[in-house]
């Protein structure tokens, strides 16, 4: 690529924008409207982009919605409620409260669907449990915490599924459920971590639940463990669309919140009413500078030309699919994920369908990677948030994340190279990829 053609000077223009402390999705509308200016093109096209984008998919409407409902259910009881039935499951064993930690990810996971609100709603309380009379380093539970937040956009719902939906016109609701078993299998790959490191580091063992406490503490924790169910059974038994289920979870949320728990008033609904939109605004510009980018990548034959390339070195899935996982793990460590999703992503899609590779099953692994990005140093924003909430020093966090991290690439690996893995609830549901 040459920076003295009008899409080289926009590229440089975006990246100069962005240094300079501007917003991605600023940056990449300043960038785009100075390309079609180079290219003697319309500059009224960026703006039909980007309206004829954000309202011609009604999926876009997902994503707020999911952001209200992992908003109404962030609340302390609903944590609390969580928190001690995965302290009754799993607290008895070595190593249990670093267990419950990452049990309550899968179970917050499955209603939040962002690592971002998975490890703010838990952050402060499994650091201050973990850490209480020393019982755990607090580099070890801030690493811990972020690394099991992970699995927020993968189990679903997931924003970055829906936007991956988006991008490549594949099946949000496939996408939804090909999600379950790959999430899993990283919370199970860090439980088993837990479990080999516990005894040599000689993590302590929690007070067992007496079992006739357990009954009334599953019936506590009923209301907050029935949202997947609800989400999923209206999205898949064909009653709702995608963004009819999320408005379902969303509601479900808002009740459960104010009338079961008794934890939100209307000051505490505002607040989250705001808090999301704020969230939804900034994906929102996010998405609208991508639209006007993606234009910009068409009219330059970028994803053409790509595909024609390394179809001429004759490269197959195995290895297709190993320098995609390379390429997106090294962005992840200097790139936010949705950037990835909207401008590397597209980029890449003709060529995984003229190798044959399923996208549902390209879309999961691909989401897999940039969730892995939001740990990964040095601009991992899970990273920073663990440092906020903590006050532990980035090194230390960094030093006790990196088992996980290699944990995490294993699972990926399984993944990439197991597509039934990722593939056989979908096709249970009668997906025919």
């Amino acid at each position: 690529m040459s920076f003295s053609t009008p899409f080289g000077i926009a590229v440089l223009a975006i990246l100069g924008l962005s240094l300079l402390g501007a917003p991605i999705g600023h940056a990449m509308i300043g960038g785009s409207i100075l390309y079609l200016l180079l290219a003697g093109l319309d500059l009224g096209t960026a703006a039909e982009q980007l309206l004829n984008g954000m309202y011609s998919s009604s999926i876009l409407l997902a994503i707020p919605l999911f952001i209200l409902a992992a908003e109404f259910m962030n609340s302390g009881a609903i944590m609390d409620g969580l928190l001690r039935f995965c302290n009754a499951l799993v607290g008895r064993f070595r190593g249990g409260m670093a267990q419950v930690n990452v049990l309550q990810s899968v179970v917050f996971s499955a209603m939040s669907g962002s690592a971002l609100a998975d490890a703010a709603s838990s952050g402060k309380i499994m650091q201050s449990l973990m850490t209480r009379d020393g019982r755990y380093p607090p580099a070890f539970a801030a690493a811990l915490t972020a690394a099991s937040a992970v699995m927020g956009p993968v189990i679903p719902p997931s924003i970055p599924l829906v936007l991956f939906a988006l991008v490549s016109d594949a099946s949000i609701g496939f996408l939804l459920l090909a999600g379950i078993i790959p999430g899993i299998l990283i919370g199970v790959s860090q439980m088993a971590l837990i479990a080999a490191v516990a005894r040599r580091r000689n993590f302590p063992v929690e007070p067992p639940v007496p079992l006739r406490e357990l009954p009334r503490i599953t019936f506590e924790a009923i209301p907050a463990l029935l949202m997947p169910v609800i989400l999923l059974g209206c999205l898949y038994s064909g009653a709702t669309t995608p963004t009819e289920a999320a408005a379902a979870a969303a509601m479900y949320a808002l009740l459960v919140s104010a009338f079961v728990y008794r934890s939100m008033g209307w000051r505490d609904a505002y607040n989250s009413l705001l808090s999301s939109a704020r969230i939804t605004t900034s994906i929102g510009m996010l998405i609208a500078g991508a639209m006007v980018f993606n234009y910009v990548i068409t009219v330059e034959n970028i994803p053409r030309a790509l595909a024609v390339t390394l179809k001429t070195w004759e490269m197959s899935q195995f290895t297709f699919l190993l320098l995609v996982n390379l390429l997106l793990l090294l962005l992840g460590c200097v790139l936010e994920g949705t950037t990835i999703l909207f401008v590397f992503v597209p980029v890449l899609l003709p060529t995984a369908h003229a190798l044959g590779i399923d996208p549902v099953h390209f879309g999961v692994m691909v989401v897999v990677n940039i969730m892995i990005g939001l740990c990964t140093p040095p601009y991992g924003l899970l990273l920073f948030m663990m440092v906020k909430v903590t006050g532990v020093p980035l090194k230390d966090i960094v030093r006790e994340l990196m088992p996980f991290l290699a944990a995490m690439i294993f699972v990926l690996a399984l993944i990439t190279y197991m597509p039934w893995l990722t593939l056989a609830i979908p096709r249970l549901f009668g997906y025919q990829g």
